[in-house]
């Protein structure tokens, strides 16, 4: 299946810069750069096709750039009817939203859509965030909080125009929107693809981390490093309407957390952007992992608790202005 990667950002974020770097760095893979009708990408190169739904461009190295016309879903189809005809090969797919797009009905389409369901999968949401001006940019527009709220990765740009204590307020910010992204600092759009690609973050898995810093990308060594930052959880200063609940019990009967689960779901679901928990469940020693967008969720199984592991339940929850205390209270009556 066609691993496909949605990179957003309020307008002004550097998607640009991030995805040219990508492309001047970028070996051994032919990427298909599907950006729409408000996309930032400039490239220089002759026009191939012209259709109703999209204008493909081909790139000197090989990869290709769609300009997407009208509806993405119709886009889609056409990119994989060109890609099975033979027309056009490649290997990932980077979905470029506009700086003004919610991602959610983007998300969505790939799992609504049944040829798309089947044949790409998607990988994960990167969002890009401008450190000089995202305070203000929060404060302005909902649809940036929004952006940050389904991101796996968060990229903060433009560090290097901000001094320490408007980067703290930043980082303290995003983590109250979404404490399960991990936060990577790129300079002049750079950064390793390992790090924000192939990550599978829709993939059931037993990783729930709650971010307490960001990881910086030293390119004279090309490394990784990870800076911790002080998050107080209390702060009041901000007023963002999507931010993240996080729910912590001990182990769960397995039919009272499923019926909490699916209230939670059908009164609140449409306001729960993303959301993944590890559960420990009474007279189980196998996790329960579930995941979700909305009112799409699974729930499997995973790996067994560890003797030096404490048991118990996690819940992160992305959401818009949830009742946190009453879903903490019907949370916790589902512990066994």
């Amino acid at each position: 299946m066609l691993p496909v990667t949605i990179l957003t950002g309020f307008l002004g974020s550097g998607k640009t810069t991030f995805i040219n770097y990508l492309l001047t760095n970028n070996q051994g893979e032919k990427l298909a750069i599907v950006e729409n009708e408000f996309g930032e990408v400039s490239i220089d190169s002759a026009l191939l096709k012209h259709s109703q739904t999209m204008e493909l461009i081909e790139l000197s190295n090989g990869c290709i750039c769609c300009s997407v016309r009208g509806e993405l879903t119709e886009a889609l189809h056409e990119l994989l009817d060109k890609i099975e005809r033979g027309d056009v090969a490649i290997d990932r797919l980077i979905l470029e939203t506009t700086g003004l797009a919610d991602p959610g009905p983007i998300i969505q389409a790939f799992f609504v859509d049944e040829r798309i369901r089947n044949s790409v999968y998607l990988d994960a949401v990167i969002t890009l965030v401008d450190a000089e001006h995202a305070l203000i940019q929060l404060d302005e527009h909902r649809v940036a909080s929004a952006q940050i709220g389904f991101a796996d990765r968060i990229v903060l740009t433009k560090v290097d125009r901000v001094d320490s204590e408007q980067k703290e307020a930043v980082l303290n910010r995003l983590n109250r929107i979404n404490q399960k992204a991990e936060i990577l600092e790129a300079v002049l759009g750079a950064l390793p693809k390992a790090s924000w690609l192939d990550i599978k973050a829709f993939e059931i898995d037993n990783n729930l981390n709650v971010q307490k810093g960001s990881y910086q990308f030293e390119s004279t060594e090309s490394q990784m490093s990870f800076q911790p930052f002080s998050f107080d959880p209390n702060e009041r200063s901000w007023n963002d309407d999507i931010k993240s609940y996080v729910f912590r019990g001990k182990r769960m009967d397995i039919d009272a957390i499923g019926s909490v689960m699916e209230q939670m779901i059908e009164n609140y679901g449409n306001d729960m952007l993303r959301y993944k928990g590890i559960l420990a469940i009474a007279n189980n020693e196998e996790r329960l992992i579930i995941q979700g967008v909305y009112k799409v969720v699974g729930f499997d199984y995973g790996d067994e608790w560890q003797a030096h592991e404490t048991a118990e339940s996690t819940l992160v929850v992305i959401g818009r202005n949830l009742p946190f205390e009453e879903l903490e209270q019907q949370f916790l009556s589902a512990e066994a």
